[in-house]
């Protein structure tokens, strides 16, 4: 299912620039109200450059406007409009502990595709850094995008439309989350509201289905149900970036370059907990449903090295993995990504990649994934999370314990959790009520590997103690008991 925002979308911070639009904020300029911004409080109808109030605060429009028209895709009776090279940019200061930053983003009319990116300041609008990748955005349809916050300190967020083409761009419902709830933003001098908690049935990253509060749970009203959490999974939509870390963070890994052994790396395919050190993934999480797996697109074999990745890690290319006798073997697997060129092409970047003994990639896990993909064919969507642990396999040409001179571990053991439920929405509730099966594997990286992946069934409890993460964390501690002990049979039920 697709639910709320990205994810994600949620990145690691790059690039710095300046810029000229830094203010100082006076208590004039700045009320006290609370996240998201909606854009409802707006008036501005021209593209030219000029501030404009908000409920908020004050956000510089370059190149955009407030469009309230029947081809502005909105929450509501408004959204925000940028044309090539728009900005928005906050005037004003988020107090520190932002965690979670989100938007929705869609194609303005029947225009054709825009990239946008997330920029953050960190010293009141002096200077900016790009927080993740470049979002691409299509189709009329408002789409969630979720990004990293940073928590420690104030910040200010700009919105870039970075394309020269003519496609023009709608955002609406900013949001930004503290650990207790919505940011809210006051007057200098004056105290900042209490954040409103967050709860099972307001958490917009968890249940969209909840007809709470617009703040609290934006939806399109004039558009089609945004996310899959509203709409069913025969809808054709695919997997998006909050569907891939719906089940939680396992390792609590974060965007920060700083932190490489465990860095939260986001693509709208899967999403990562990435470790440069090893040159591999921790752990990789993605959602499959039908739409995913609708064979528009061959698979690419373009394996290569990830650009992606922040510039001081260490590129894993294809030849870090020549002659090895070890297979670059995927995380999430091109088969579970054929509805388009680019969705089959992300998965061969070598971020997602871990050497893998050859029998145990090409037969046992091989068979893991056909099961998998069986499954959804037949009426199920699936919630995957692989990762690896342990240092030293045994590939076809014997043991290693690393490549390309020291800088990609050889795993000793490769393991899986597959959440099976039927295809629907709402799929936190339904999986709380007891809808789900969860199948768990743990393999040797062993070339003599059996063929039969139900011969390595176990529980995710023992794969949690092994590897020393928090499987499906975002579940609440009773489900968690009650799914993470017991043993499929690995028989369909």
């Amino acid at each position: 299912m697709r639910f709320s925002l990205g994810l994600l979308a949620t990145f690691g911070l790059l690039a710095c620039t300046s810029s000229p639009s830094a203010t100082t904020t006076t208590a004039a300029q700045t009320p006290a109200s609370a996240f998201p911004e909606t854009f409802e409080t707006g008036h501005k109808g021209a593209y030219e450059t000029a501030d404009e109030q908000l409920a908020t605060g004050p956000w510089l429009f370059t190149n955009a406007l407030i469009g309230s028209t029947e081809q502005d895709h909105k929450d509501g009776a408004h959204a925000a409009r940028l044309r090539a090279d728009g900005k928005l940019t906050m005037q004003f200061d988020a107090p520190a502990g932002v965690r979670k930053i989100s938007l929705l983003a869609a194609s303005y009319g029947q225009d054709g595709p825009s990239t946008w990116e997330l920029w953050v300041s960190r010293d009141h609008g002096r200077t900016w850094q790009r927080n993740g990748q470049p979002q691409t955005t299509s189709g009329p349809a408002l789409r969630p995008a979720v990004f990293e916050g940073v928590a420690a300190e104030p910040l200010r967020l700009e919105i870039r439309k970075t394309d020269a083409g003519k496609g023009r761009l709608n955002l609406d419902d900013i949001s930004l989350e503290t650990a207790s709830g919505a940011v809210a933003v006051a007057p200098a001098g004056l105290p900042v509201p209490a954040p409103t908690p967050p709860t099972p049935a307001n958490d917009y990253f968890k249940n969209r289905n909840n007809p709470t509060t617009r703040s609290q749970e934006p939806r399109t009203r004039n558009q089609e149900p945004t996310t899959r959490n509203q709409q069913p999974g025969a809808s054709g939509q695919e997997s998006g970036t909050a569907d891939n870390l719906l089940l939680g963070n396992p390792s609590g890994a974060t965007s920060d370059p700083n932190n490489p052994t465990n860095y939260l790396y986001i693509h709208p395919q899967y999403t990562t907990g990435y470790n440069a050190q090893r040159g591999t993934p921790v752990w990789t999480s993605w959602h499959v449903g039908q739409a995913d797996l609708t064979k528009n697109a061959p698979r690419q074999n373009d394996f290569r090295a990830d650009p992606g990745l922040p510039r001081q890690f260490y590129q894993v290319s294809p030849q870090s993995y020549a002659g090895s006798g070890f297979d670059k073997g995927h995380n999430c697997p091109s088969g579970d990504r054929t509805s388009s060129l680019d969705n089959n092409s992300a998965t061969f970047l070598m971020s997602n990649m871990v050497p893998q003994a050859p029998q145990n990639n090409q037969q046992t896990w091989a068979h893991l994934e056909e099961y998998t993909r069986s499954q959804v064919e037949n009426g199920q969507e699936a919630y995957v999370i692989m990762g690896s642990y342990g240092r030293g396999g045994t590939g076809k040409n014997g043991p290693a314990s690393t490549l390309d001179q020291g800088r990609v571990s050889v795993p000793a053991r490769i393991w899986k959790v597959v959440v099976f439920l039927p295809e629907g929405d709402n799929d936190l509730q339904r999986i709380i009520a007891g809808q789900a099966r969860v199948v768990a594997i743990d393999t040797p990286n062993d070339n003599s590997i059996n063929p039969q992946w139900t011969q390595y069934l176990t529980s995710v409890d023992k794969i949690e103690a092994a590897s020393g993460l928090d499987i499906l964390s975002a579940l609440p501690p009773a489900t968690q008991a009650q799914l993470q002990s017991g043993v499929d049979s690995g028989r369909a039920r």
